[in-house]
């Protein structure tokens, strides 16, 4: 079975409105904002950026980025 557009990437990181590219996208989160609005609860999001869709770059050390997400998230929350 292949995939339905297999240019959709490709097709997303060329689009452009003005001066805004889409450089990321993330699909898992809309189920979690989609899960709470239908149960009424609010959501947040974080991303650790790991890949650079346009220039095609990835991160050296993906696991380095999303251990500094954490940190600095819970360095923010624990501060509240």
């Amino acid at each position: 079975m292949g995939l339905k557009q297999p240019q959709l990437i490709d097709r997303l990181t060329s689009f452009s409105l003005g001066n805004h590219r889409i450089s990321n996208f993330e699909m898992e989160t809309s189920a979690i904002y989609g899960m709470g609005k239908v149960l009424g609860h609010s959501c947040l999001s974080l991303s650790a950026i790991v890949a650079n869709r346009i220039s095609k770059t990835f991160s050296k050390d993906g696991g380095a980025a999303v251990e500094n997400l954490i940190v600095k998230t819970l360095g923010i929350i624990s501060g509240l």
